[in-house]
């Protein structure tokens, strides 16, 4: 029998079976850890390092350096923060010769084959240490190529933050490299001082001496008559007299200020300026509109703010790492006729239509932008970051966690429960529109990678679904256009067979071809809820067809459950009952279910198919309560995630009256949920025994020795909570309907 903690540390020991209490401590826990951390924003230069669809950073020096010489040699880069001890699997493909030093111990060095073979990839693991972990790679020019593209394998899912070494360049983002050099050098010091180098590093962080000599809006923007532009700052009133803030400097041509959004001051003609202007103590976001006048020499505004004759200073509005002594962010230029919405121009999850194109914010430095990353975590002086949290991601198994959240919310009447699940959804939605603008820059998005790379159901059906199921807590105007975009995906351009049943082509993956029972979880709850929220009947219908065939491919009758995969390749299921995505299933089939009309032509299967699976599952129930890894295989792990959504299926089933026999399943859903108190929640709320994620394998052993359990694994947090309100929700409608609920055992 698997043990997780002492009895002693249960959440059992602490609460007995007071259901309000352990939801309360598993939902407190998990905001606790996930603070509304906002994005990081950090200094990137568009002249650096790119990355290309499949995330791979594209080190191609032969684009770069043209001329280079045959045998010359350049180096790149970088820092990689690790907050603890963990593996990485990385891709490397040669254009030429490269050599790769992860602190500064070889990892690899390529071969003749990789080097002329054009598909040649190859993966390498890497141990991440807690703090800077050091990467250097060294690449020589010959006839064939010169370079290669690295990164994370499956870069959307594991992402591969890099940041620039040395201190000059501290807090920014992105690799350095150097310009061909004909002699070998030495790795230096990357948390040292790049002017100790003696290598000419790119990309170049300041202008060029002739840039210099230029203002701020011309050698940003050029001189481009009749188009105008905005600059943001912060203005810090350290002031408590309440005298008016005096402004001055000189422009280039008119200027409209704001602070706070009130229109404070207007300049109409070029030349020096002073105004007086209110404004409150402490700091206030000041606006600047510059139109460029060709008339009046090149484009510029200087701007200086004081109280009774004593400075104030300007700050950037928004903490940006590696933009040390900026105070100004600026975006532009805009066509004559174009005007931002002046409620948009200080915040950064817009992008803005110029009149020919779009843009976003960037700092009076060459080619450099700010971007957002998804770290959440703060770089200090001393190069120490602190903990990353999951707030403002978007992934499916965050989709159930937020799910679970706003139910949980719900059911002990805490908005601050189901606000914080809803806000963290709207911290994605809101940014979606700037991750598109991003990924056409940059090649790769830093934020929302798995919505904008929208390729298969994993990317969106989970928190696709948790987004509509919190609509109704805020109508967030962004949420509905991104859910036309996954419904048109699932119903319109997803992989299907011939019989129409979704399956995945991954072409050249090892997923290639098949069909797993997840992607149930991965699409039905989606579609109900798009149904629900748009009236759109077919995608309803859509959701309770998969299921009548998804069973023809894996349903496993002698058990009565379903096996994981569906192999195409080889024309066969895999016969692994793999517990989650037996979990996934059920799951997704009580949530189709419910919102099916009585009348629907496809219910009475989907209810007997139900019951087929329900009878399977509580067949195969461990004493403990709990159930194993593989299901039909006792000597497998008992795993939790199943678990719950078991306890999850079956109390709904109770609840909804879909039971021929409800009894069997009210004591399985008990000794259930008790089982997940007893062995699986500890007293803190931290949730054990839940299996890694899953790739798929034709034996038991896979899942059960290479799949091994993880402590606060987001697969299995949100559904703990669901599993908690829904057998809490069934022993409420049992005792309404004055049911006897039968007596399980607490020795």
């Amino acid at each position: 029998m698997t043990t997780y903690f002492s009895e002693p540390q249960s959440m059992y020991y602490r609460f007995g079976e007071d259901q309000d209490q352990v939801l309360k401590v598993l939902a407190e826990r998990y905001i606790g850890a996930n603070a509304q951390a906002d994005f990081v924003y950090r200094v990137f230069q568009k002249s650096g390092i790119l990355q290309n669809e499949k995330g791979l950073y594209d080190l191609n020096l032969g684009k770069r350096f043209p001329d280079a010489p045959k045998d010359h040699i350049s180096y790149a880069a970088a820092l990689v923060w690790g907050d603890e001890d963990r593996n990485l699997d990385v891709l490397v493909r040669c254009y030429g010769p490269v050599r790769f030093y992860f602190n500064e111990q070889l990892v690899y060095r390529s071969t003749v084959m990789d080097e002329i073979s054009p598909d040649a990839t190859v993966k390498l693991s890497i141990d991440i240490k807690p703090g800077w972990n050091t990467i250097w790679l060294e690449m020589k020019n010959t006839p064939a190529g010169f370079g290669c593209q690295f990164g994370s394998d499956e870069g959307k899912v594991r992402i591969l933050n890099v940041y620039a070494p040395f201190q000059e360049r501290q807090g920014q983002a992105g690799w350095v490299f150097s310009q061909p050099n004909p002699a070998t050098s030495k790795q230096p010091d990357l948390l040292g001082k790049e002017s100790d180098v003696s290598l000419n590093w790119l990309p170049e962080t300041g202008w060029s001496n002739e840039d210099k000599t230029k203002p701020a809006f011309e050698r940003i923007f050029g001189n481009l008559a009749g188009k105008h532009a905005y600059a943001w700052t912060h203005l810090n009133n350290n002031d408590s007299t309440g005298n008016a803030v005096r402004l001055s400097g000189q422009s280039s041509g008119s200027l409209s200020i704001w602070i706070c959004g009130k229109p404070v001051a207007q300049v109409k003609e070029a030349g020096p300026f002073e105004v007086d202007v209110p404004a409150s103590f402490g700091r206030s976001d000041l606006l600047v509109r510059s139109e460029y006048d060709d008339t009046a020499g090149p484009w510029h505004f200087n701007l200086n703010a004081t109280v009774s004759g004593k400075p104030l200073s300007l700050e950037l509005p928004q903490r940006v790492h590696g933009a040390n002594g900026e105070s100004w962010l600026y975006v532009g230029p805009f066509e004559s006729e174009v005007e931002p919405d002046l409620a948009d121009l200080t915040r950064t999850d817009r992008v803005y239509q110029t009149g020919q194109g779009q843009t976003y914010w960037r700092l009076d430095r060459p080619d450099a932008w700010i971007r957002p990353y998804y770290e959440n975590a703060m770089l200090s002086n001393k190069w120490t970051v602190g903990s990353v949290t999951n707030y403002g991601r978007w992934d499916y198994p965050l989709g159930v966690t937020v799910y679970g959240l706003l139910r949980t919310g719900r059911y002990l009447q805490r908005p601050d429960i189901t606000r914080y699940a809803a806000e963290h959804v709207q911290a994605c939605t809101q940014m979606y529109e700037y991750s598109l603008w991003d990924r056409e820059q940059y090649g790769f998005p830093a934020v929302n990678q798995q919505l904008v790379m929208l390729k298969m159901l994993d990317n969106c059906g989970s928190f696709g679904s948790a987004m509509l199921e919190a609509y109704s807590e805020c109508h967030e105007p962004t949420f509905l256009p991104i859910a036309e975009r996954i419904a048109d995906f699932m119903l319109s351009r997803l992989e299907r067979q011939e019989d129409g049943a979704f399956y995945r082509t991954c072409v050249g993956e090892y997923a290639e071809n098949t069909m797993w029972a997840d992607d149930l979880y991965m699409s039905t709850p989606f579609l109900v809820r798009y149904a629900r929220v748009t009236g759109n009947s077919a995608a309803l219908d859509e959701a309770a067809r998969q299921f009548s065939l998804y069973r023809k491919y894996l349903f496993m009758p002698e058990f009565k459950i379903m096996s994981h995969v569906y192999d195409f390749k080889y024309g066969q299921a895999t016969q692994i009952p793999w517990g989650r995505g037996n979990g996934w299933t059920l799951f997704s089939l009580t949530e189709v279910l419910e919102a099916l009309p009585t009348e629907h032509p496809e219910r009475p299967a989907l209810i007997d198919f139900f019951n087929e699976l329900c009878e399977g599952y509580a067949a195969l129930q461990g004493e403990s309560g709990l159930w194993h890894q593989v299901l039909n295989v006792p000597q497998t792990y008992e795993e939790a995630s199943c678990t719950a959504m078991f306890a999850y299926g079956f109390a709904r089933g109770v609840r909804f009256g879909w039971f021929k026999d409800p009894e069997v399943y009210v004591t399985a859903a008990e000794r259930a949920w008790k089982g997940l108190i007893c062995k699986a929640i500890d007293r803190q709320g931290s949730v054990h025994g839940v299996c890694s994620g899953s790739r798929y394998a034709f034996t038991a052993e896979y899942y059960d020795q290479d799949l091994r359990t993880v402590t606060n694994d987001n697969h299995g947090i949100g559904i703990m909570m669901l599993a908690g309100t829904e057998v809490a929700k069934m022993k409420k409608h049992l005792a309404e309907h004055r049911v006897s609920s039968p007596v399980v055992s607490h020795s």
